[in-house]
């Protein structure tokens, strides 16, 4: 004999296909809830791993994408010949050349047009290349179009950033005719093999008389993953050249480190951020899932009274929660890549790179995750319900078990609270499971909260740490005289002129109306005992240059024979503060002790900072080569300048406004991205709220309309609701702070160590009292948020309606 409940499951829109639909139709709010946070927890996850693997590898995926050269080689044209150049290709190991490219180095004057007028830019490599395209160093193109005729020129990334340039026209005012060349594009190599490029036509008009053309050729090798290859590799190009015909190579790794240096500091942000999504992920889902089907215990009674077998029971209510989980997966996947978009578009900048996309691998990933995450979530409240007998479903129906959270409710009928709040407060007790899964989702948000804040205060913090000019408010350049001379440098107007003196400098500064303090820089190499070649050393000049570079640890240097130094420089050398190291300045040796350790990322290698008197004991040539000015409060900065240059400009100096300097800034970028992605973790964390309130206030509608029956109106009502999330929430929010603070206390500094840096203590302890009361106080504005509706829900309902519910 067949049962009554295989009957009902028959057949395709059979009984248990009614069950499933009407479930879903019939709490729209809690399948609402569903599709919203299986998508905001879906969108969180494509997010984190579109830009966890876009910080993992950013370089080499460009490299892929583009063709990198693995070595570039310079060659001196009256030396070897075009011909010569190209057969190279055919050396052992070469598996892509391109080439050859005709090539100079050209000085040029400041720029006109466009973004960047009038600045002073160092002379350039130019390539003549006919199309941007190639088996090798595929150049793609960031802005404009390709240079396709003579008086057009198109700038690399490198030389002049991504997003400016374009309609300036560069001025070349040494050569013959003065050639005036347009911006018409800017492009990216991924191993900067050229400042900028012109058509091959272009470059005899470039070339200096008595000169010839360098000669330019890329290769890519079957073995160059290391230096030992690549040095190999460039021996047999050499080999097979002229003797002496190569002037020059440029590796890929050497471009390959810089990349990383610079990416690898923001790898433990995304991990963190990451985690925490997928963790908020499991717990909302599980939360949602499991309290629908949890909310359907009497409903799950009478279906056993009507004949469904615990199987049919378990499936349809699995199916319920995965309907609207699916929906809102769909549109995770959909919104997670909209998102990425215009934060890897944003990222492709930060990190030097092309191209970045969210990988597929992670489209199909986070979907079926999510769908299973869903099915094994609801698979164990769905089994439970089913092994329940019919008579104990039908009775436990949508109630907590008699008791549970009696106790509570006694005690705060004593406290001298408003019933409606004392009853909302004494909520929570009776579903304590429940209670202790929003608590963690809002704990997770308020650490999402707290953790943000204070990335975007240390990124802040560096960034002002990592400007050029410090906190100087204006820079005033000068040139600089070499060894025993006087040299000549690009000047205001981008014309050779004669170094200023810094003297007269100096003076003029001083007798500026405005100006507060100052104090003079300067820059030059020195050989530095225990390390191989030179190393830069900055000279400051002056007593407002104390703590112009952020303090790490130690002092500043009070005199001469003092230095601090960054943390490459102690790590490369294997010193510390009180070492004494030894500086060669034109044969003379000068001990200098280490008093500070500063945070200078300005040199890969580290730097040394000392004393101007430092190298002037020994050596009269003056160094100075700028001033940095700091100016009284409420002085107008464009004002000064202009004020100021008119005396600068005929010593041929100019001032400039040291902000300026800080452009191209990828702050902008990390900055959204912490926004978008906290924004994600505290709508889900605010989605638990509101489903455990649509919850409790379905399960108690029956009490609420007997509390209206007796007077409680809809301000009460509201009271009530919020309240029952009000206790919740503020817990959370005090402990989900100190987690948050604790997780930026950690991965800080891992960032900072990854990029080969300790950091100022100020820069990680960016917490203050009242943020922190604030914070604390966020948990609970998530709570609230995530019961407002489900108040206005409960207030709006009629008396006699919540007193006919079952």
């Amino acid at each position: 004999m067949i049962s009554h409940g295989t009957q009902l499951g028959n057949g395709r829109g059979g009984a248990l296909g009614r069950v499933v639909r009407a479930g879903v139709g019939r709490r729209r709010v809690q399948t609402l809830v569903i599709v919203l946070s299986t998508m905001m927890a879906v969108t969180s996850t494509v997010l984190a791993g579109a830009l966890l693997m876009a910080s993992r590898a950013p370089f080499d995926h460009a490299f892929n994408t583009q063709r990198g050269a693995h070595l570039s080689v310079l060659a001196d044209g009256s030396k070897a010949t075009s011909a010569q150049m190209a057969a190279s290709a055919h050396v052992q190991g070469v598996t892509a050349a391109s080439g050859p490219y005709p090539q100079i180095i050209a000085e040029h004057g400041s720029p006109s047009g466009g973004d960047f007028p009038g600045i002073g830019l160092p002379p350039m490599l130019i390539v003549g290349r006919a199309i941007p395209g190639g088996s090798v160093d595929d150049l793609a193109i960031t802005q404009g179009r390709w240079a396709s005729k003579p008086g057009e020129i198109v700038l690399s990334t490198s030389y002049f950033g991504p997003r400016g340039g374009v309609g300036m026209t560069m001025t070349f005012p040494d050569l013959p005719g003065k050639p005036v060349l347009t911006v018409v594009g800017v492009a990216q190599s991924v191993t900067g093999t050229a400042d900028a490029w012109v058509q091959p036509s272009q470059i005899p008009a470039l070339t200096q008389p008595g000169t010839v053309p360098g000669i330019q050729m890329l290769y890519r090798f079957a073995n160059a993953g290391t230096d030992t290859q690549v040095t190999a590799d460039r021996n047999a190009v050499a080999a097979a050249l002229p003797h002496g015909a190569v002037t020059g190579a440029l590796s890929w790794l050497s471009a390959k480190l810089d990349a990383e240096r610079n990416t690898a500091p923001f790898v433990p942000f995304i991990v963190a951020f990451g985690v925490l999504g997928l963790i908020m992920s499991v717990i909302i889902i599980g939360n949602v899932v499991s309290g629908a089907v949890g909310a359907s215990l009497r409903r799950i009674g009478i279906l056993k009274a009507l004949g469904f077998t615990p199987a049919q029971i378990v499936r349809a209510y699995i199916t319920q929660a995965l309907i609207p989980s699916i929906i809102g997966i769909a549109l995770g996947v959909v919104l997670g890549n909209v998102f990425a978009k215009p934060l890897l578009s944003r990222a492709e900048f930060a990190y030097g790179t092309v191209s970045l996309s969210v990988a597929t691998w992670i489209d199909i990933a986070a979907p079926c995750g999510a769908v299973v995450l869903v099915a094994l979530t609801a698979f164990a409240p769905a089994l439970r319900a089913g092994r329940l007998r019919t008579v104990e479903a039908i009775a436990v129906g949508r109630s907590p078990k008699s008791g549970r959270g009696r106790v509570a409710r006694r005690v705060l009928s004593r406290v001298p609270l408003p019933r409606a709040v004392s009853l909302g407060l004494g909520g929570p007790f009776a579903r304590p499971a429940r209670t202790l899964a929003v608590a963690a989702s809002v704990v997770f948000g308020a650490t999402a909260l707290t953790f943000a804040l204070g990335l975007v205060s240390s990124f802040n913090d560096v960034h002002a740490g990592q400007n050029r000019n410090g906190t100087a408010d204006v820079a005033v350049d000068i040139g600089a005289t070499s060894d025993g001379g006087d040299v000549v440098h690009a000047g205001p107007k981008g014309v050779s002129q004669p170094a200023a003196d810094p003297e007269a400098v100096a003076a003029a500064i001083a007798a500026q109306p405005g100006t507060r303090s100052y104090y003079g820089t300067g820059g030059t190499e020195l050989a530095v005992s225990g390390l191989s070649g030179t190393t830069q050393v900055r000279t400051l000049q002056g007593a407002a240059a104390v703590d112009s570079v952020p303090l790490i640890s130690g002092s500043w240097f009070t005199g001469p024979g003092q230095a601090v130094v960054p943390t490459r420089f102690l790590q490369n050398t294997g010193t510390s503060i009180g070492s004494t190291i030894t500086l060669t300045d034109h044969g003379v040796l000068i001990p200098v002790r280490i008093v500070g350790e500063v945070f200078d990322l300005r040199s890969q290698n580290g730097e040394l900072i000392t004393d101007a008197r430092t190298l002037s004991a020994v050596d009269h040539v003056d160094r100075i080569s700028g001033f940095e000015i700091h100016l009284n409060p409420g002085v107008d900065r464009a004002a000064y300048i202009k004020a100021l240059n008119a005396k600068l400009h005929p010593m041929y100096a100019e001032a400039q406004d040291a902000a300026a300097d800080s452009g191209g800034s990828t702050l902008p970028f990390f900055e959204g991205m912490i926004a978008i992605l906290t924004a994600m973790l505290a709508t889900v964390a605010g989605l638990a709220v509101l489903n455990a309130a649509v919850l409790e206030t379905r399960e108690r509608v029956h009490d609420l309309g007997v509390y209206k029956a007796i007077g409680m109106s809809p301000r009460q009502t509201i009271a009530m609701v919020l309240s029952s999330v009000t206790l919740v929430g503020l817990c959370a929010g005090i402990i989900g702070v100190p987690i948050g603070i604790a997780l930026h206390s950690y991965v800080v500094p891992v960032m900072a160590h990854t990029a080969g840096t300790n950091l100022p203590h100020a820069y990680i302890t960016v917490y203050r009292g009242t943020e922190t009361v604030l914070l604390a106080l966020g948990g609970l504005a998530i709570a609230i948020a995530g019961a407002l509706l489900p108040a206005s829900w409960a207030a709006k309902t009629r008396t006699a309606t919540a007193l006919r519910t079952e």
